[in-house]
Formats: C-alpha cells, structure tokens, sequence
C-alpha cells in the first residue's frame, strides 16, 4: 500500500487535484481508496435517517449498509489507525488523502506556503493537463510509500522508518527495494512495525496454529488474508531473560541474542497456555521422526524436568508451532529431528 497527500490551503483546488489522481490511477488498473480530513465536522447520513437516529442516541459508531457501507464514528480517529485498519478492508495499491497535512507522508502541495521536508511535488490543480495529470501519477507510484513505521530495509542499511521514507521521497530508494513484510500489528491503536524476521516468523507461527483447526467447518477452503485480534487483559510484564538452545539433528543451531529472545518467550508463552506447573524453570521439547507427515512425528514436552501429558490436538499444535519457528530460521538440511531447551 502506496500512501500520498495532497494539501494546500482553503480553494487552492485541493479536491478537484485528488479527484484527477484518484481517475489516473483507477484508469491504471490499481485499487485506490482514499481520505478526506477537514477541521468541521463531516455527517455520512442526513437528519432524520435511521442512522442518524442511531448516532443522536449515543452510538460511538453508526455504521450504513445498503447499495453501500458507511461508517460513521464520533470521535476523530489518529490518520496512522485509519490507514492501518484500511489494510483489512482489502488490499488497497494507493490510499490518496485530501489534507492531514501535519503527517509525515509524501505531500503534492497545491499552495506554496505549506510547503516542508515532506513535499514532493506543488502543482497549479487550475492549470495542470491530462498529461500533467499522467506526469504526476508516475511521481506517485515512485515516492509513495506505506505506514512509516512499517518500512525496513536492512539490504540497504536502514532500519529507521522516516529515514527510509526520506530516501524514498528524494527518490534514493524504491519501495520495490524495501523488505518484504508479512504481517502487520497494532497494539492499543498504535501501529508496530515489524522488520521481515519477525513478520516472517509471526506469520509462519500463526499458519502452524491454524493448520491444525478444522477449517472447512468454517467454510474456508484455502487460507488467504488472516485476520487476529487479541483483547489482552492480562497486565503485560517485561519478559525475563532467558538462555535458549535448539539442535537440528543433534547439532547445534547457532543463532544471535534477538532471535534466542523472541524463540524463548514464544516458548514460553506456549508452554503457559498449556498450564503446566505455576513457577516453569526450565523447558524441553524435543519432536523426532520428522518426516512428510509432521503429523506422526514423535513429541515430549519437559517442565522442571517433569514429563508433561499433552493431548493429540495440543501435541498437533506444538508440532506445527514450532517447526514454523525453526522454518524462519532458513536451515538448508532436512529436519528430521528438533530439541529446544530454554531455561531462566
């Protein structure tokens, strides 16, 4: 997703620009949505509608479904959780936002006094021709850029998002560059970015879980887009330090400090949803006879040296969990056989 703002000042023809845009890139094929802010208050629905009703009686949200579907909050949502909770709608290319023009995206200014750092384009919105129009969508699919915080380019020896999408917007990076991200997260409202490691073992960890379910009682045949919302009431305590090992076929795997860290609390974290014993030391797993089917491989899981009784559906989803975990650390060999240990 490609995010671009065109601002300016009150009848500079800020809406008539996003209006041009919005055709140009629709006419390219690519799937566009878009934001309009304002400082007044915008009603989705006329007094007296049944909606309205909805909202005079104290509904938060008021959302309209017919021919189409409107959503109707009271309260002013942050641009970043809009943009964020546009990516489970569909899977937009563009997002092309008329104002917010004290956010850091790519801005097309059609007023020079809001020019800033961000800008990469003032266009006369009265004058500029079809062309011009054209010349303006090609800047767009080349400085566009997704949730600043969601941007990592390790390759290319960045880590910071508004580094890398100042390199983008000077044209010094192209988002085809950037790592390729799996998954998204947002914790309260706030979107965390995740570098291409932990999407990548988010991802494969989540699917290792879900393939255990049975799906097709649902009515999903393949698995596409996933969708996971957490309500945590639980008070989220910093994780201990712990020292992880794991041997693939009886060797030693080495791996940096970072990956033992989120391997271990993962660990961990299973192992406590299991509710094994209350004050967990020390883990052992270890899954042999790993062949085409994970499914009949073998599984023990230790806790402070005591042997632990799972059932077949939890051994299923161990087994599936934790291969996914060693798949994100890309072993060449065939694996035949896994032991981890974490210990406090």
């Amino acid at each position: 997703m490609r995010i671009i703002s065109i601002v300016g000042k009150k009848n500079t023809g800020k809406t008539s620009l996003t209006v041009k845009v919005i055709k140009e890139l629709t006419k390219r094929g690519y799937n566009v949505a878009s934001i309009k802010h304002s400082h007044h208050s915008i009603e989705m629905d006329k007094e007296n509608t049944d909606t309205w009703k909805h909202k005079q009686a104290g509904a938060n949200l008021v959302v309209g479904v017919g021919s189409t579907t409107f959503f109707n909050a009271r309260k002013e949502h942050d641009l970043n959780r809009i943009l964020y909770l546009l990516k489970h709608f569909d899977d937009f290319d563009f997002v092309i936002i008329e104002g917010y023009k004290s956010y850091n995206y790519p801005k097309i200014i059609t007023s020079p006094d809001v020019r800033d750092e961000y800008t990469i384009k003032e266009v006369n919105s009265f004058t500029i021709d079809d062309e011009g129009i054209s010349e303006l969508a090609d800047l767009i699919e080349k400085r566009g850029h997704d949730i600043v915080d969601t941007l990592f380019a390790n390759n290319c020896g960045y880590n910071d998002g508004e580094k890398i999408a100042s390199e983008i917007r000077q044209g010094n990076l192209s988002v085809d560059e950037l790592d390729k991200t799996h998954s998204y997260l947002s914790i309260d409202g706030k979107v965390v970015g995740l570098n291409r490691f932990v999407s990548d073992y988010l991802k494969k960890n989540v699917i290792g879980i879900i393939n255990t379910l049975n799906l097709k009682d649902f009515g999903v045949e393949n698995i596409g887009k996933i969708e996971l919302v957490i309500p945590n009431e639980d008070v989220c305590q910093n994780p201990g330090k712990a020292e992880c090992k794991i041997l693939i076929n009886g060797e030693n795997l080495e791996i940096n400090g970072f990956t033992k860290n989120i391997i271990a609390n993962s660990i961990k974290g299973m192992i406590k949803s299991i509710k094994t014993e209350d004050n967990v030391r020390k883990i052992n797993i270890e899954i042999s006879e790993i062949e085409d089917e994970l499914i009949n491989a073998n599984i023990t899981v230790k806790t402070n040296e005591h042997n632990v009784e799972i059932n077949d559906f939890t051994q299923g989803i161990l087994k599936e969990t934790i291969y996914a975990i060693v798949n994100t650390l890309k072993i060449d060999d065939e694996i035949n056989k896994i032991e981890i240990e974490v210990e406090e």
